[in-house]
């Protein structure tokens, strides 16, 4: 219970200290992402722990076998190969020549894929066409109390970049930020403090998070150098009042924005009263307590602890407080 608390006043603390970020921290920019690439693969060499045939094994065998130049008569049945899905992720601006990791995953009835090698397999984008080619050993990891998960693995370097994407981004004339975090106020903000630092109207915020930016004459054919510029601009951010609670866990992470109502709670043998002033000259429960009106929510987490209540009473006194309409915020369960 401690522990989770904690974590309440941690994330209270945080957001209410808030510093100025740079934009390279908040924003994406339009066409700079990774690309996913996939390709169908044989992977051979298994220790007896392949598919052991079927008709995608024993299909993809012979037309391999074909290509290299054999013509088997007899049926194609082997459990030292499996078949399996490669995935690996496409770097912004990628390179041909350059390396990427890739992913393999057993779609047969292989028991590992340990010890295996994986064939030359094509890696195809979106659109169809090969971006990618990958082979080499696979690595096996994960473990999870000391057992493994052999029927997916890793190539380090495994693919060599064949095509590249092209964008022509140094002969952009307007950019296109997207916030991660929409927001009205922070994209408000950006907007301002671009066209404040380069003196002129260049940026125009077009919704809660798009920010579109004109390139001005003298950084034309030099976008790098402007981005490398902008993305250091530092924003101070915005964001809504929330609570984020994890029922399954017990876990709870509040925003310092969240505001209080003049309430009182009854939870169990536990009574809180937010008001004015104590009414001292009734009797009360023997649990009751009283916090001033201006308490915020990290004060009444204190409270709360002080008090001994236990996460899943704090879900409980927090879902009640929205429903009633004293909690300024949202909540939001996970």
């Amino acid at each position: 219970m401690k522990a989770i608390l904690t974590l309440i006043l941690i994330a209270l603390i945080s957001q209410a200290s808030a510093k100025a970020v740079r934009l390279k921290e908040i924003v994406d920019i339009k066409g700079v992402r990774e690309n996913p690439i996939i390709g169908y693969g044989l992977v051979i060499g298994l220790n007896g722990t392949g598919d052991g045939g079927g008709e995608i094994v024993d299909n993809s065998l012979r037309r391999m076998f074909q290509k290299l130049g054999l013509n088997p008569q007899n049926e194609i049945s082997s459990k030292n190969v499996a078949s399996v899905i490669v995935t690996a992720k496409l770097k912004p601006f990628a390179r041909v020549g350059q390396k990427v990791d890739v992913k393999v995953s057993s779609i047969g009835n292989a028991g590992s894929l340990a010890g295996g090698t994986l064939l030359v397999t094509p890696l195809k984008g979106g659109d169809g066409k090969v971006y990618g080619i990958a082979s080499g050993s696979i690595s096996i990891g994960g473990l999870n109390n000391g057992k493994r998960f052999p029927t997916a693995g890793l190539i380090s370097n495994g693919a060599t970049v064949e095509k590249e994407l092209e964008l022509n981004f140094d002969k952009k004339k307007s950019i296109r930020l997207s916030l991660k975090q929409p927001d009205f106020t922070t994209s408000a903000r950006v907007e301002k403090v671009i066209n404040q630092e380069l003196g002129g109207k260049f940026a125009s915020s077009k919704d809660s998070t798009t920010v579109d930016l004109i390139i001005p004459a003298h950084y034309q054919r030099k976008v790098v150098q402007l981005l490398a510029i902008v993305e250091n601009f530092k924003v101070h951010t915005d964001s809504i009042a929330k609570i984020v609670i994890n029922e399954r866990t017990g876990t709870i992470v509040a925003g310092g924005d969240v505001l209080l109502k003049p309430v009182a709670i009854s939870h169990g043998d536990l009574t809180i009263e937010i008001g004015d002033n104590g009414d001292g000259g009734k009797e009360k429960p023997n649990r009751f307590y009283f916090l001033d009106q201006k308490t915020s929510l990290n004060e009444l987490v204190k409270s709360l602890n002080a008090f001994g209540t236990t996460p899943e009473d704090l879900i409980s006194i927090f879902q009640a407080l929205k429903r009633n309409g004293a909690l300024i915020g949202e909540i939001e369960l996970i």
